[in-house]
């Protein structure tokens, strides 16, 4: 099912993909599918949470600056450069998993909310309630399919990330 499903969102925009699409590319039936995956999301969310967790153990046990040890705004920056090179690679899962409000209810987020919320308080960052959800909107994969689009190269992405990294938690 998730090879099969994987195929699909390479191949296609994943927010056209239906249950339909994937059971008849994974051979099974439509019940099959629902018994085990309530939607297409559900889905992309199984097949991306592999990337995250990754990413996930990085943060929490790798080395500085993306790891501990490094002081906030180096940490913020390398926490962007990771999130572009996700982005970068599983665009087509995290668009299919994490668009619109879903993106809100996904663990993933929650983790990279409470990372950079963190972050932000060490740096005794301004009301860092308010601006953490702010700082992740970058990451959201339409915005970074749309500077893509435009020629926006991920190095410029990074660079210019990294700069909002520095100027957010200035403190």
């Amino acid at each position: 099912m998730l090879s099969a499903a994987a195929e699909l969102f390479a191949a296609s925009d994943p927010r056209s993909v239906t249950m339909e699409d994937v059971a008849r590319a994974a051979g099974i039936g439509r019940g099959t599918l629902y018994r085990r995956y309530p939607d297409v999301a559900s889905i992309a969310a199984a097949l991306l949470d592999e990337h995250e967790h990754r990413l996930q153990e990085e943060l929490l046990r790798g080395a500085p600056p993306l790891g501990p040890g490094a002081p906030a705004p180096e940490r913020l920056a390398a926490f962007y450069a990771a999130m572009v090179d996700l982005l970068d690679a599983h665009s087509h899962l995290v668009l299919g998993a994490e668009t619109g409000e879903k993106r809100f209810t996904v663990g993933a987020y929650g983790f990279w909310r409470a990372h950079v919320l963190v972050l932000l308080r060490e740096s005794r960052a301004a009301d860092p309630e308010a601006l953490v959800d702010g700082l992740l909107a970058p990451l959201a994969p339409e915005v970074f399919l749309q500077q893509r689009a435009q020629g926006v190269a991920p190095d410029r992405i990074k660079a210019a990330l990294g700069r909002l990294a520095r100027a957010a938690t200035a403190g």
